[in-house]
């Protein structure tokens, strides 16, 4: 049974032909990068989710699932962010995460495809600084799942 004081969602560690990861720069909080996430809908499968949030946050449609976590991960929200996220309605979020592979081009990429833009930018890091360029309350969250996913480099 999910906690209703956790958004059920999804986080997608993309990496391309040179195993870098995708980051993409908050629009709402310069300076800040995170991996593409997103809320499951009522309904909804997250394999169906990571496909939907892929495409609106980065436009990317040519992607493989090449792993996914066995557990869900849990991260709480800050409690300044807590009041206006969601209009407080939750503690924080719980997630599945993937591993994709892009199979595209660069020029694939669409910051802009979806109405509610996430990324103002992007770029392509090498793994062991993708906790490093995350904002302090998602760290933790990032480092287990690199340290899961990293068998797969």
């Amino acid at each position: 049974m999910t906690d209703p004081l956790y958004r059920s969602g999804i986080g997608l560690m993309i990496r391309n032909r040179d195993n870098r990861i995708f980051m993409g720069e908050r629009l709402d909080n310069p300076g800040h990068f995170q991996m593409p996430q997103g809320g499951i809908d009522e309904g909804e499968e997250p394999e169906a989710t990571v496909f939907r949030e892929l495409y609106e946050e980065t436009g990317i449609r040519n992607a493989d699932i090449i792993a996914q976590m066995d557990e869900w991960l849990y991260y709480d929200f800050p409690e300044d962010w807590r009041k206006r996220l969601f209009n407080g309605r939750y503690k924080g979020q719980r997630q599945k995460w993937f591993l994709l592979d892009f199979t595209g081009e660069d020029s694939e990429i669409d910051l802009t495809a979806h109405e509610e833009q996430e990324f103002s930018s992007y770029q392509w890091t090498l793994a062991e600084t993708v906790p490093a360029l995350a904002i302090d309350f998602k760290k933790d969250t990032y480092e287990k799942v690199l340290a899961d996913f990293l068998r797969h480099f």
